[in-house]
């Protein structure tokens, strides 16, 4: 049997063509593929990267040229949110085991912690001075170096490697004037206040409103404890091992925040340069004010007023009339007396009149929102600042400071911040890690 002969096949130039666009098709199909596949991998690369680069790095303020930026600012918030959350818990800790009421402080907190936008603009205005510090402590050749950042964070832990250093204080000296014939006349010895200046306006228990200055500002949150740990009770000396220990699991904590030990060293620098700052801002602050020793009576109405100087000019002492009359309380049950006090204690009105009038004259009635101020000076005096009032004329003149130069910048168009921050403010995080038993 003959085997069959394969004839060779005739390819036509119509077969060779359909052939040349299938691999045409082929190639097409991969390419789109690989096209598809690339542009997937780049969307996912570009939103990673816009997400956690390009975005970080817009900036949310610019001040005469320093670029605060989103990753920077981003960081602060979730700083200071794990540092009022820690304040928190430090508030129900001495709540439930101390019995204090703390309870209004726990709402202050939490009212940032549920504001991200109030608590955002908190952190942005902050880290604003904390670039102008920068700059005029650059300008002036004010520096902090390693060694000291390194040296406050120990402090703060309480590690003192070279012995833990005792404050020392300085007194003003300030010799009390007697009081003359006419002033003891005026107010009885029994009744002089005490020599010594003091923060607060006495014998008043509580702030005076009729006759203080309170302030109009904001209140920015409460300034919380760097470490996140609850106190003790009293301090723990550490070694340098120890030290290093705790200081280490502070990092490690944060960083399970995403804060930065950068961001955390930036902080202490900040105040550092902050402190040296404030010397040099307030090195002319004096440490003595002008203060008057005045009483008052303060009624609602015209017509009280009326009775009040008619008993006045009756012969009626002052001070009784003020223990009857006075709608201000805490000075009336003293006979009026508001004791020693500068200028800053009181709101204009009455601060004009006192700090005018002669010594030992009952003034023409005073009005301001609280009603009518019938006063009488007992004395008018250079008198020492406190501890406590010296360091807020030092914070004063920094905020003044702080306050003009903001404001040039703003002018001068070298300081901008940007509203995108507002749709991206961290909520994170919302409670701390629990710690291991």
């Amino acid at each position: 049997m003959a085997k069959p002969v394969n004839t060779p096949k005739i390819v036509t130039k119509k077969h060779i063509a359909r052939l040349e666009r299938e691999r045409q098709q082929v190639r097409l199909i991969r390419a789109i593929a690989v096209g598809g596949i690339l542009i997937v991998v780049l969307l996912l690369a570009y939103g990673y990267l816009n997400l956690n680069v390009f975005q970080l790095q817009k900036p949310v303020a610019e001040v005469n040229g320093e670029v605060i930026t989103t990753r920077e600012w981003q960081e602060r918030v979730r700083f200071q949110r794990v540092n009022l959350l820690n304040l928190y818990n430090t508030y129900v800790f001495y709540q439930q085991n101390f019995g204090m009421d703390t309870s209004q402080q726990q709402q202050e907190v939490t009212f940032y912690l549920q504001s991200p936008e109030t608590l955002g603009q908190q952190v942005i205005d902050q880290m604003i001075d904390e670039a102008l510090i920068r700059q005029e402590a650059e300008k002036r050749g004010i520096t902090v170096s390693e060694e000291e950042i390194q040296n406050e964070i120990q402090s703060e832990y309480g590690f003192f490697p070279n012995g833990t250093p005792t404050p020392t204080v300085t007194p003003t000296e300030f010799l009390t004037p007697t009081l003359s014939a006419e002033q003891l006349t005026i107010y009885p010895p029994t009744s002089t206040p005490t020599e010594a200046p003091t923060s607060t306006v006495t014998p008043t228990s509580t702030p005076d409103r009729s006759v203080t200055q309170t302030p109009t500002a904001t209140a920015a949150p409460p300034t919380p404890t760097f470490v996140p740990e609850l106190p003790t009770a009293t301090a723990t000396p550490f070694t340098e091992e120890g030290f290093k220990e705790q200081y280490s699991t502070t990092v490690s904590d944060f960083k399970s925040y995403n804060v930065s030990e950068a961001t955390l060293r930036s902080v202490y620098r900040n105040r550092l340069l902050r402190a040296k700052l404030l010397e040099e801002i307030a090195r002319d602050v004096p440490r003595t004010e002008e203060q008057v020793w005045a009483r008052h009576i303060l009624v609602e109405d015209e017509r009280s007023l009326g009775i009040v100087r008619s008993l006045l000019a009756s012969g009626w002492d002052f001070a009784d009339v003020a223990k009857k009359y006075s709608k201000d309380t805490g000075s009336g049950a003293a006979g009026g007396d508001l004791g020693w006090a500068p200028r800053s204690k009181y709101v204009k009105e009455f601060a004009d009149a006192a700090f005018s009038q002669k010594i030992g004259e009952v003034g023409e009635p005073v009005k301001s929102e609280f009603g009518y101020h019938i006063i009488q000076v007992i004395d008018r005096q250079e008198r020492p600042l406190d501890p406590t009032e010296y360091e807020q004329k030092r914070e004063a003149a920094l905020t003044d400071w702080l306050t003009k130069t903001r404001a040039d910048a703003t002018e001068a168009g070298t300081l901008v911040t940007y509203d995108t921050w507002k749709t991206i403010v961290p909520t994170e995080p919302t409670a701390l890690n629990p710690k291991p038993q």
